[in-house]
């Protein structure tokens, strides 16, 4: 598994304190810049990498380092913290404690602590590791400091973490395996969990998350099926009829009264100076949690203050590349979104995933939710809208086990679609109940009821919605 070490700082790491951590290798070690200068590491004789340390990141939403590492939020104290993650080559048994104590001497110096608590090396912050001698394996041309095997099909990434998050350096390799056309797997041991963010962006056709299990070696933690390292990438193995088997690990699960209520909606806006994105977003999250987001940012742990200009900005100084971001709420009220800026011909559109997390008793608020699709679709030039409620974890991870899918509640349809479809096809399905319109008379967009989310029926009626809306673009041709 990955060799990673946190310290979380209460003060600043400066040059000096981050200097005396990297001293903790002696002086046999070789220093260099990787990543646009954004990650230190310490090489061998050769300029090979033992120990890579990213940039320090301040922590200005409360509640990011409790919800990916699982430690007590007060045992961290009052006010921000900076986040200096430092992982060890996995090649190189000596490389462990080299992490550990630098991440030591880091919190030695100003004050915080070190996770995992007990890693190898932060017993003696003070004593340098014996690195001479040590060398590592070489690595390919196109490997990325987190890339623990690289193939020429897929890019694998070992970690041991209660929550696996779509760090910086996750987010490297995926833009770089996409990139090269590899995929990016990710190998865990059953106890860890993918972050919303994750899950979200796990998707190419290559790309896996891997489990390791003491029974039957490794499976797939998204469908259970069990893989073997074939050809240079984890693949589903196949049995003496030629099917793949399911882990015995994936179905161990019991039913639980925790809910995720999940929104998936897609805006579109003219593009001009006066437009601030992120409003369909604050609108959903303040109509379904009570309050306003908590942070943002284009990795995780998200780091800023949520900022619906800042997010602009950044939108407008990548475009016309997309901007990816991960959005936050607050320790006491579960909820996570992507946000997607895409520059289209048409526009500025923003492609959105909300998921609130809700426990036993705690009500999921779906009675307002047409009066919430009419806001949007008014206010916010929201195109399409998926409502969804599924049993599922209340802290928004997905564990390696197998959970029911979410269920329909409501479609959404915007004026500009309903105009494509048809204002009298889009008004007439054949569902139990009526659609109900959506903004102005003259111009409306549709809400459709499918269900209360807890049956097969929404499917259904969502399915039977789709083939009819679908059947209008049958009749034009």
């Amino acid at each position: 598994m990955t060799r990673d070490v946190i310290a979380l700082t209460e003060r600043m790491p400066d040059a000096w304190s981050v200097l005396a951590g990297l001293l903790s290798g002696g002086p046999d070690l070789r220093v260099r810049t990787a990543s646009d200068d954004a990650v230190i590491q310490l090489c061998d004789e050769e300029g090979r990498p033992l120990l890579s340390v990213e940039a320090p990141l301040l922590l200005r939403v409360p509640g990011e380092a409790a919800r990916l590492l699982g430690v007590d939020e007060k045992s961290l104290g009052e006010g921000p913290l900076w986040w200096v993650e430092a992982r060890a080559s996995t090649a190189v048994p000596a490389a462990e404690p080299l992490a550990g104590t630098f991440a030591a001497r880091l919190v030695h110096l100003l004050g915080g602590r070190v996770w995992p608590p007990g890693a190898p090396g932060t017993d003696t912050p003070g004593t340098p590791v014996d690195t001479s001698g040590i060398t590592t394996v070489p690595a390919p041309a196109a490997a990325q400091p987190a890339v623990d095997v690289l193939t020429d099909r897929t890019a694998v990434v070992l970690q041991d973490r209660p929550v696996i998050a779509m760090t910086s350096w996750l987010s490297e390799v995926l833009r770089a395996a996409a990139e090269s056309e590899r995929g990016l797997q990710i190998v865990t041991p059953g106890h860890s969990r993918l972050s919303l963010a994750t899950r979200t962006l796990l998707t190419a056709p290559a790309s896996r998350w891997v489990v390791q299990d003491d029974r039957i070696g490794y499976y797939d933690g998204l469908s259970g099926a069990v893989l073997r390292w074939q050809e240079g990438a984890f693949a589903p193995a196949r049995d003496e009829n030629g099917e793949t088997p399911v882990a015995p690990a994936f179905g161990d699960v019991e039913r639980t009264d925790e809910r995720q209520f999940l929104l998936s909606f897609r805006t579109r806006h003219p593009a001009d100076d006066q437009l601030v994105l992120g409003g369909a977003l604050e609108t959903a999250w303040q109509a379904l949690t009570g309050t306003l987001p908590a942070g943002w940012g284009t990795a995780e742990p998200a780091n800023l203050p949520w900022s619906r200009r800042q997010l602009t900005a950044l939108a407008h100084e990548r475009a016309p590349e997309p901007t990816w971001t991960v959005v936050v709420g607050t320790p006491d009220r579960p909820a996570q979104a992507t946000l997607r800026v895409v520059r289209t011909s048409e526009g500025v559109e923003e492609d959105v995933t909300l998921a609130v997390g809700h426990g036993p008793g705690e009500p999921v608020p779906v009675a307002g939710l047409r009066a919430l699709a009419d806001e949007l679709v008014t206010r916010h030039g929201v195109r399409s809208m998926l409502c969804q409620l599924r049993e599922a974890r209340r802290d928004l991870s997905v564990p390696p086990r197998f959970e029911r899918p979410p269920v329909p509640l409501a479609f959404v349809l915007g004026p500009d679609e309903v105009l494509e479809v048809g204002r009298d096809h889009a008004g007439a399905p054949p569902l139990e109940d009526t659609p109900l319109p959506l903004g102005p008379t003259a111009r409306p967009g549709y809400y459709y009821p499918l269900g209360d989310g807890t049956t097969a029926a929404g499917w259904t009626a969502f399915e039977r919605l789709v083939r009819h809306l679908r059947s209008s673009d049958a009749e034009k041709r």
